[in-house]
């Protein structure tokens, strides 16, 4: 069995990893609860934008935790295109949650689907993020630590949605962004935990690319992408405010002279 260190980098890549990952909860919690507050084209833009952010949000989260990822005796590699298919797959099934918290009528019934669906969507990139990894060796997974990575990534994320709707202000948002990165993080060192690998010792050359190749300059993308929007979000007034604009407007206008 190949001996696995998950901190090869040390206390920076799961540090990093976790802050990435609370940035894009916080994004995609935020556009979230904009998207309640919205209708139409805006809320389908504004559930689009989350669904991107806690995607990418969690796939970068999964890959720079993988920097830290080494096996003793086996290169690691990666699949491009298995790599890229994870990072979709987080968006489109994250999305699927969002989703349906953003249109469903029963409140506590959309809240179950849309915590169980995106807790789905950080299992999915994590699990098929790990079947793009090319070694010397074969991968097995423990199913019970398997399940127990489900269980968290869906009862966390369904906590920080919750907590995201509920819980109102700047203590509120930060309060859900950090349970949400948690439950990603947490999901993630689990599924990490269940990870066992044989060994087959050979000098054959791997398919794919190292991390340092594809994936560290894609995350560094992702990650500026994320802080951007994070940067957009928060300047763009919310539906109270632009009510509020458009009331004052209102009430100036009624006081000017007219003229005949």
């Amino acid at each position: 069995m190949g001996h696995m260190q998950h901190f090869s980098a040390g206390w920076v890549s799961p540090v990093l990893a976790y802050a990435m990952a609370c940035v894009g909860s916080a994004l995609g919690l935020r556009c979230t609860v904009r998207a309640l507050a919205a209708d139409g084209r805006s809320r389908r833009n504004w559930l689009l934008t989350a669904s991107v952010a806690i995607g990418s949000g969690i796939w970068t989260m999964h890959f720079i935790a993988m920097l830290g990822f080494g096996v003793t005796g086996s290169p690691i590699r990666y699949d491009v295109l298995l790599t890229v298919l994870s990072l979709l797959v987080a968006m489109v099934v994250v999305g699927a949650g969002v989703f349906t918290v953003g249109h469903g009528a029963a409140r506590l019934k959309s809240l179950l689907l849309g915590g169980l669906g995106t807790g789905i969507g950080v299992a999915a990139m994590h699990y098929l993020g790990m079947a793009a990894m090319r070694l010397h060796g074969q991968v097995g997974f423990d199913p019970g630590l398997v399940a127990l990575s489900v269980v968290i990534a869906a009862g966390a994320a369904t906590a920080a949605l919750w907590a995201a709707l509920n819980v109102r202000g700047a203590l509120g948002a930060a309060l859900a962004s950090l349970v949400m990165g948690l439950a990603v993080s947490s999901m993630h060192y689990t599924g990490m935990a269940a990870v066992h690998i044989e060994l087959t010792p050979s000098r054959a050359p791997l398919p794919g690319v190292t991390a340092m190749e594809f994936i560290f300059p894609l995350t560094v993308v992702l990650g500026s992408f994320l802080f951007l929007t994070v940067a957009f979000v928060a300047l763009s007034p919310t539906a109270r405010e632009r009510a509020a604009s458009a009331s004052a407007e209102s009430f100036r206008e009624g006081e000017l002279p007219t003229f005949s």
